[in-house]
């Protein structure tokens, strides 16, 4: 790295004396109470990230907690939420947070964490001094480099570093690294005449020398005079891209303008195949002419990914309205998201090879959408993750949910799911449904309000907010219903139930159940209605109504059993056994808990065999029959092997509750 920065030798130096001056609080006698903010504001192309990561490579060694870097704004200019910014800050801090906890506590648990770390922030192309202040840590020891356009007015003691253009001896160098230097040193003057045509701005003087490089026979002086001809453009990075765009064969310029519907910036072969309707092989030929041109930057990924320089999007996209009619471009983003629709399905199919229908559905996949094992798609997921989440947000970016939106969005969820997991995607799955809910409330859309709010609460229960789970499934309840919408309108209200159970509500959770259960049982929704029953007998046992219990697990134990679900009646009967226990009626209990074995083994389920076996020693032993408690224990072993048994007990000496708990999840 070191030896590829140019110039900025002055603006360095001034940067690093800054750390080490007295701030304001310092010289009044009072402890700096937070990180120190050095500015660096300039013009997008100025070369001010290059200067703030040379920056922070020479002091990085001061720090020894880490960097920690956020972009603020995307390319396109839309600006990145605090909350999005703090959640990426503390994932890279390896701090969990709940999915859906709001700013201000997102914001306050990265000052926690960094209260007492010594890190460096880089704070990229920061939008306005709100933003930075929200994420700023209380910590002295700290430091925020922070990239701009303009100054900070807000936040005390900011060290501004204002940009201009860089010195001719280090743009003309930067024009050699890029153009070769035989053309340089054979007219140094023409050199240094279009390092001043080209006001000394890093991302221009990159695209002049990548023109120059693109043709070995030009004089620096053609490139000059062609620049000076350029007249009506409002930047000189916006001159010399134009010239660059002139100078492309007509495919590889369309394929240029259209990279400015990549999401988020970042493009990889297939998002340029598709947007230019080109093959994969032909697109990645492509954007490697472009990083030589210094139109994209080539991201270090194992895959071959590729970014839009932040200062270049704008343009691209002016050249792309201007060049493209409305109809193209839109054609050209629906192809885009149909691959990445695409590439969605086929990375969730690849995870489910136990089923005939998935393995026909993947062959029938072209092969350039195809990924050879399932951990090349979890890695091409896990690596790809920013520009899919952008590229939701763009499928409803015009407040529209339309077929390929819809799509979209429920291979994206499907795939996290399969590959990592609901507990580990939950904020990604909270940001996704959250869009979903935005759309659907601005353009009254009740199935989809209801469906999302619905995700949204199972969410916020699972990270253990209740109470706002409890308020979604409400919502989602009267969405459900203004949509006449049966499935939504029962989900919301046994929704509700679990809710008021997991509060210690159960009355309020088995009328919930109930009314739940009604609906079930009007369409015929038997499976269901079975499974419903189960959850009334957990909120009468949680009562400590055992009669009600015992008729509710009985009720359930024969709606399984008329389904042919034998495993599922095995657990209904095991848990009617164990309410007959605390009824104080251990024989019967003992006669259902065998009854559940029987069911279990025609059902195959080795573990739920286990579990029951362990459950009738214990009845034993209650008993006072240690021979055939033992008995059952050996049973137990030979089934799991003594680490599945040791696992097993520590679960049966649990709170019964919380087996219950789970128990009904499972069903």
């Amino acid at each position: 790295m070191e030896g590829r920065f140019l110039g900025r030798t002055r603006e360095l130096k001034e940067l690093c004396a800054d750390i080490e001056r007295a701030g304001l609080d310092t010289l009044s006698g009072r402890k700096a109470p937070r990180a120190r903010v050095l500015l660096i504001a300039g013009r997008p192309g100025s070369g001010r990230t290059a200067l703030a990561e040379e920056l922070v490579r020479r002091v990085a060694d001061r720090y020894p907690d880490g960097v920690l870097r956020a972009r603020l704004t995307e390319p396109g200019g839309t600006r990145v939420p605090v909350e999005r910014a703090a959640r990426e800050l503390l994932d890279a801090l390896e701090v969990p947070a709940p999915a859906g906890a709001p700013e201000d506590d997102l914001t306050e648990a990265l000052r926690t964490t960094l209260a007492d770390r010594r890190v460096l922030l880089l704070l990229d192309d920061a939008a306005d001094a709100e933003q930075v202040d929200a994420l700023l840590p209380d910590n002295p020891d700290c430091l925020a480099v922070t990239v701009a356009s303009g100054p900070l007015t807000g936040i005390a003691d900011v060290r501004p570093c204002t940009l201009g253009g860089l010195d001719t001896k280090s743009a003309v160098e930067l024009l050699s690294r890029a153009a070769g230097s035989v053309r340089i040193t054979v007219d140094p003057r023409a050199a240094e005449g279009l390092a001043e045509q080209c006001e000394g701005e890093a991302a221009a003087l990159v695209l002049a020398g990548g023109w120059l490089a693109a043709r070995p026979k030009a004089a620096v002086a053609d490139l000059a005079k062609q620049l000076h001809a350029q007249t009506g453009r409002s930047t000189v990075t916006g001159r010399v891209l134009h010239l660059v765009h002139a100078s492309l064969p007509a495919s590889a310029a369309r394929t240029l303008r259209l990279l400015s519907l990549a999401p988020a910036g970042l493009v990889d072969p297939h998002t340029a195949s598709a947007l230019a309707g080109c093959s994969v092989d032909a697109a990645r030929t492509a954007l490697d002419g472009f990083v030589a041109h210094g139109l994209l930057h080539a991201v270090a990924s194992p895959l071959p990914q590729y970014e839009v320089p932040g200062c270049l999007h704008s343009l691209l996209r002016d050249l792309a309205e201007t060049h493209e009619r409305p109809a193209e471009l839109q054609l050209a983003r629906a192809r885009m998201l149909e691959r990445t629709v695409r590439l969605l399905q086929s990375c969730r199919a690849i995870t489910e090879t136990d089923s005939p229908l998935a393995r026909e559905k993947l062959l029938a996949m072209p092969r350039s959408v195809r990924f050879p094992s399932p951990r090349a798609a979890a890695d091409w997921l896990r690596l790809s993750r920013p520009a899919l989440l952008a590229s939701a947000r763009l499928a409803v970016a015009d407040g529209e949910l339309d077929t390929l939106a819809r799509r979209l969005l429920s291979q994206l969820v499907r795939a996290m799911v399969a590959h990592v997991g609901t507990r580990a995607a939950a904020s990604d799955l909270y940001a996704l449904h959250g869009l979903v809910l935005d759309v659907a409330e601005r353009r009254r859309l009740p199935r989809e309000r209801a469906a999302a709010l619905l995700n949204l609460g199972d969410l916020d229960a699972r990270t253990g907010r209740t109470a706002d789970a409890l308020a979604r499934y409400r919502a989602a309840l009267d969405a459900g219903r203004a949509a006449r919408d049966p499935y939504a309108t029962g989900r919301a209200m046994e929704s509700v139930g679990g809710a008021h159970l997991e509060l210690g509500d159960y009355d309020r959770a088995a009328d919930w159940f109930g009314r739940a259960l009604a609906e079930r049982l009007a369409r015929d929704e038997r499976a269901d209605a079975a499974r419903l029953y189960g959850r009334i007998g957990a909120a009468h046992t949680y009562a400590g109504r055992y009669g009600e219990a015992q008729r509710n697990w009985r009720a359930a134990a024969a709606g399984h059993r008329k389904n042919g679900d034998a495993a599922a009646q095995a657990r209904a009967l095991s848990e009617l056994a164990r309410v007959q226990e605390y009824a104080g009626r251990p024989e019967e209990a003992l006669g259902t808990c065998r009854e559940a074995v029987e069911w279990a083994h025609r059902a195959e389920d080795t573990r739920l065999l286990a579990a029951l076996h362990l459950r009738l020693a214990d009845s034993f032993e209650r008993l006072g029959d240690p021979a055939s408690a033992a008995l059952h224990r050996g049973t137990a072993g030979r089934m799991l092997g003594e680490e599945a048994l040791e696992d097993d007990s520590e679960r049966e000496q649990e709170a019964d509750a919380c087996e219950i708990r789970s128990t009904s999840a499972e069903d």
